[in-house]
């Protein structure tokens, strides 16, 4: 079942108008709240913007970042970009009914692998519930806590929007798995 949910999780960028409850997204951060971390640190921290005037500066601060870099982008990365028709515009980061901030406490032992544990956790739990996201880690992270007034013992990880999928992409095929056993 787990396995099931992995396989049907996909990226999401387009977001259907109705809003999800609180309750559903609440459940899945008591679900990435059960993921590991070192010493039990649990140095993660979630940030739950609902308000439409800083979804909005949010976007704002974020695209005038990415306009530059995709101004300057070269290479595979600009190539792959192209293909799959990305740009500098992220409407979803006004459109999505939430925005959920991920941050990790600087001081923590291993904060960042364990935070990023989490929002696997996070990942699965939005699936479940219905519920879809782009993990989105912009260019410019100082900015933006500015704009939330993030504690100083916090380190931005990254933006998931959250709500109701209506994003026709279909999900990036997987590669076939690599494992090996005792040497490569």
């Amino acid at each position: 079942m787990l396995y099931d949910l992995a396989k049907q999780r996909k990226t999401v960028r387009k977001f259907k108008e109705e809003k999800p409850s609180i309750e559903k997204l609440m459940y899945c951060l008591k679900v990435a709240n059960e993921a590991p971390s070192g010493m039990n640190a649990q140095p993660w921290r979630f940030l739950v913007v609902k308000d439409e005037e800083t979804k909005r500066q949010i976007r704002e601060t974020c695209e005038k970042a990415e306009k530059d870099f995709y101004e300057n982008v070269r290479g595979k990365l600009k190539e792959w970009l192209n293909e799959n028709s990305f740009n500098w515009k992220k409407p979803f980061l006004e459109e999505a009914p939430y925005l959920l901030l991920v941050f990790s406490k600087k001081d923590a032992p291993y904060s960042r692998e364990s935070v990023w544990l989490a929002i696997g956790y996070l990942l699965l739990a939005l699936e479940e519930q219905g519920l879809g996201t782009v993990p989105y880690t912009p260019p410019n992270p100082n900015e933006l806590t500015k704009i939330v007034n993030t504690p100083s013992d916090l380190r931005f990880e990254v933006i998931l929007p959250v709500g109701y999928p209506d994003d026709p992409k279909p999900k990036y095929p997987r590669e076939e798995m690599k494992v090996s056993f005792n040497h490569f």
